[in-house]
């Protein structure tokens, strides 16, 4: 079989090679939308995406296996499975959200058996492509070139993902581009074909094209039905930023911030946290003039800070850009932070946390971690041994750390944890005078149930003395120091291990606590 007839061999190899260049990045892109999505809808990003990375592989490695049975007719079944990708790749990742909404029971039977699929008909691709390059250059030639095309289109796709796909197209609209690139390969394919059959083959492109440009126009509309289904109050804003999703709901006065799915604060009481976090802190250090918040980009920590007349300096830390940016100007949020993040002593630094610290030469009076919590190895990062010993590294001698530490009750273990890896990091530290200790807390926040909060001060603040000297919804002189008492059901279990970068144990215990309660 001649994979042209009446067309120059350069011609049928440079669209060949091009092929290949764009199979390549096509596989690779459903790949990583796959894990994408998948630490969306079940979090645990490295889990998943090692998942999602292993069942490709053997899918791929299952694929080229059945390649060797297809003998004849190499460029057509190339065709016809290059319309199939592009139809079943393209519609991949609205299929999952679709799934996830409706039939939640099922969906990972159905989400891995999809990535079974794509890896597949991604494995057959390279096979058949080199066995057709043999038709127009020797086989030694045809395999380096088809070999590091590849490698080149898989690179293409792994940078252009995060630079561009994600920020700019969207889960959703990603794959269902991609999947017109794998209908170009097949149309491009087209032109190379002499077979009877190839007016249907083309009638079944168009039907393919169609559907899938119906898909592109319509997917913002479908995953904004779908979000609505999952969400229970009315949507006011939903965006995919480079590093989240991020959803905004509205239920009368009622306003709730959703990343990833999770809720982040209920507007009706969130003032019971974030005064939480602040308030002790600032009159545990009553001089405080520098802050530092890491995380905490919709701004309600930065407007609990803002009451100190004292401060003069806050820097907020928040990795995602479009998260800051709505904290200054979408209007709910900025009537909830009062304009927190329009202050002139607010200075916003789009960073990684922990980048930041290490990078930072700064001194600060109070450090605030308003993070996200450890619901993955990489979150539990933010609360390993090193990342407060940086934190404690850029604390002037008599400064407060507080940090959010999820729920004693939910998530007892881990909360333990992180007050042992901060009491640890306090042992490994520097001696100042006075010396530091933690000190634990907690508060009932009706949307979480009851949330802890760990604190490192100066071992000679008496938490009985603490009382706001500010205006509060929440905290009053008699609420604040009872915070500082804990109950039997939630006191310290017996050999907490600390929680290091290399051994994120913190993590494994998060999981185990919620994972009873969520089943």
């Amino acid at each position: 079989m001649k994979p042209s007839s009446g067309l120059a061999g350069a011609a049928a190899r440079l669209i060949l090679l091009a092929s290949v260049f764009v199979v390549a990045a096509c596989g690779l892109v459903y790949e990583l939308v796959a894990g994408a999505v998948s630490s969306y809808l079940m979090g645990d990003a490295v889990t998943q995406f090692s998942l999602v990375i292993g069942v490709f592989l053997c899918a791929m490695g299952l694929g080229s296996y059945l390649a060797k049975y297809v003998r004849r007719e190499l460029l057509r079944i190339f065709i016809e499975i290059e319309i199939w990708l592009g139809l079943v790749g393209g519609l991949s990742s609205m299929a999952m959200f679709t799934v996830s909404a409706f039939f939640e029971s099922v969906f990972a039977v159905f989400f891995y058996g999809l990535c079974a699929l794509l890896g597949v008909l991604v494995g057959v691709e390279i096979p058949l492509l080199v066995r057709i390059f043999k038709e127009v250059e020797d086989v030694s030639a045809a395999l380096s070139n088809v070999l590091a095309l590849d490698y080149v289109g898989a690179l293409a796709g792994s940078v252009l993902f995060p630079l561009v796909v994600l920020p700019y197209l969207g889960l959703s609209r990603a794959s269902v581009v991609f999947g017109l690139m794998n209908l170009g390969v097949a149309a491009a394919g087209l032109t190379l074909l002499r077979d009877r059959r190839r007016f249907w083959i083309a009638a079944r492109l168009a039907l393919s094209l169609a559907v899938l440009v119906a898909a592109l126009v319509w997917s913002t509309a479908l995953v904004g039905f779908l979000e609505d289904y999952l969400y229970q109050d009315d949507i006011v804003y939903a965006a995919r930023s480079q590093y989240q999703r991020i959803v905004l709901t509205r239920w009368r006065d009622d306003i709730r911030l959703f990343l990833n799915g999770h809720l982040q604060f209920c507007s009706l009481d969130e003032a019971r946290y974030h005064e939480a976090l602040v308030m002790p802190a600032l009159e545990a250090c009553p001089r405080a003039r520098d802050v530092l918040i890491l995380g905490g980009g919709d701004g309600l920590a930065a407007r609990e800070v803002l009451k100190y007349e004292q401060v003069r300096r806050i820097v907020l830390v928040d990795i995602d850009p479009l998260m800051t940016r709505l904290g200054r100007t979408r209007r709910e949020l900025v009537h909830l932070n009062g304009g927190a993040l329009n202050s002139a002593k607010v200075r916003i630094r789009n960073e990684d946390a922990f980048k930041f610290l290490e990078q930072d030469r700064g001194f600060y009076d109070v450090i605030l971690a308003d993070l996200p919590d450890p619901s993955s190895e990489t979150l539990a990062k933010l609360y390993s041994r090193s990342f407060y010993a940086l934190c404690l590294r850029r604390l002037r001698p008599a400064g407060v750390l507080a940090t959010q530490a999820t729920s004693p009750f939910y998530a007892r273990q881990a909360f333990w944890c992180i007050e042992r890896t901060m009491a640890a990091a306090l042992d490994g530290g520097p001696p100042v005078e006075p010396p530091r200790r933690t000190f634990t807390y907690l508060v009932n926040v009706p949307s979480f149930g009851e949330w802890g909060f760990v604190m490192a001060a100066p071992a000679t603040v008496d938490p009985r003395q603490l009382a706001p000297r500010v205006p509060t919804r929440y905290l009053t002189a008699d609420v604040l120091p009872a915070m500082f008492a804990f109950g039997r059901d939630v006191a310290p279990p017996a050999d907490m291990g600390v929680n290091r970068l290399d051994h994120p144990l913190l993590y494994q215990y998060y999981r185990q606590g919620w994972q009873q309660y969520n089943e």
